[in-house]
């Protein structure tokens, strides 16, 4: 079986983030991680790999940092690695990375492809649909339990107020979800064998892309605007209450 997992570098869940004077995010001195929901596309890949054989490739996009989360997905199990480093990437957008991301799995053997379900950085949960529309197969989103027998998946996913049982022949996309499973630790061993394993590195240039062939650029970023303080209305109940009618009428503008 030949399963690919695609995973994103995002920033620490703890890291306070801040923009520069161009307005972009300033990286410097931010812990960088393995987007957590990737992690159980991961663990899941090589956990298919150990029962019905097979390879686990991991792709990523990003910059020279982006090799420290390829390097512990192989330390994790992954056979080989991929990444796409280019400074066009900078400003894509979902669309242009799944384009980008489809042209590197078009050349990767493939029945199994798993990415997960959210990165915790942009909430977008884009990619992985849309690189399964680029390919012309089938998806599964929010897999929380994935059971294989031959070229077949079952997959049960989350939906609002319960699950869904999915059947699918492969290849096919699935996004793992918290609860899929508990992803490993890398291992001493591992993490000395992760040092030998291949990883190739890619420009856009590499995959036939152009400096105008990304669909859209993202010129800045902004803050939202902090939230003003709450106002405590002192006085006598009726008092306090035509006060505060007042103040939603004329100030908050919601009446």
């Amino acid at each position: 079986m030949n399963i690919v997992v695609f995973i994103k570098q995002t920033f620490d869940t703890e890291a306070k983030i801040v923009l520069d004077a161009s307005g972009k995010i300033d990286a410097n001195g931010v812990n960088l991680i393995i987007n957590p929901y990737d992690e159980y596309a991961i663990e899941e890949g090589i956990r298919l790999k150990e029962k019905h054989g097979g390879e686990v490739t991991v792709v990523s996009m990003g910059g020279s940092r982006a090799q420290e989360a390829v390097r512990t997905a192989l330390a994790m199990g992954a056979d080989k690695g991929v990444l796409v480093s280019d400074p066009g990437l900078e400003n894509t957008d979902e669309f242009g990375r799944a384009q980008i991301l489809a042209k590197v799995v078009a050349d990767i053997p493939h029945d199994v492809i798993l990415a997960g379900r959210i990165a915790i950085d942009d909430g977008a949960s884009q990619i992985a649909v849309r690189l399964a529309e680029a390919l012309s197969i089938p998806s599964v989103s929010s897999v929380i339990k994935l059971e294989v027998a031959g070229t077949q998946a079952t997959a049960t996913r989350e939906i609002d107020g319960g699950t869904e049982l999915i059947e699918v022949s492969f290849p096919a996309v699935f996004t793992a979800q918290k609860g899929l499973n508990d992803p490993r630790y890398p291992s001493v061993a591992g993490i000395m064998k992760a040092k030998k394993k291949p990883l190739k590195s890619l420009t856009l240039a590499d995959l036939g892309f152009g400096a105008g062939d990304l669909k859209m650029v993202i010129n800045q970023y902004s803050l939202p605007t902090p939230r003003k303080a709450g106002r405590k209305i002192d006085g006598e109940p009726a008092q306090a209450a035509s006060e505060l009618a007042k103040l939603l009428r004329e100030e908050a503008k919601v009446l």
